[in-house]
């Protein structure tokens, strides 16, 4: 009976991790540098606190700097994902972030609502995998590169 019992709790808890394995993984970004000032808001938060050299940026979580100022990220825990440059009087959102172990493929996509980033991405691996930027007008997709993207405020 005892025996049994080993058993049942040993196939639950390889149920359980084969369960969270199968599952998508959340990455982060992590702010390595930073110049000036800039804000962070989290996701479902409607509050701005001050952004600082080690702050993690998680799903929905969104950036923005204030003139004169420019914030480096991880994005990954050791950037293999890439480096994101966040430049002056920007805002940008981390709108999703995730890796699938299962399936060796990853995807990475940032909102630009307003200013400038300089983005050095690693070579996704695998078909599936992306890397993206999302503007109000566009997406750019990349495989491993070095980009820059724009976004200027219409005038009225």
């Amino acid at each position: 009976m005892k025996a049994l019992r080993i058993v049942c709790v040993v196939a639950l808890v390889i149920g359980i991790a084969a369960f969270a394995w199968a599952q998508d993984m959340k990455r982060t970004a992590k702010i390595t540098s930073l110049e000036g000032s800039a804000e962070v808001k989290l996701a479902g938060d409607s509050n701005w606190f001050p952004a600082k050299v080690g702050t993690v940026l998680n799903e929905g979580d969104t950036i923005k700097t204030a003139a004169n100022s420019k914030v480096l990220m991880n994005v990954g825990e050791k950037a293999e994902v890439g480096i994101v440059e966040v430049s002056e009087k920007s805002q940008l959102q981390v709108a999703e972030m995730k890796m699938d172990a299962k399936e060796d493929t990853s995807k990475t996509l940032l909102d630009l609502a307003m200013g400038e980033v300089l983005i050095k991405a690693q070579k996704v691996h695998g078909d599936k995998s992306r890397f993206e930027v999302k503007t109000p007008t566009s997406i750019v997709g990349v495989r491993g590169t070095t980009f820059k993207v724009k976004v200027e405020a219409v005038e009225e």
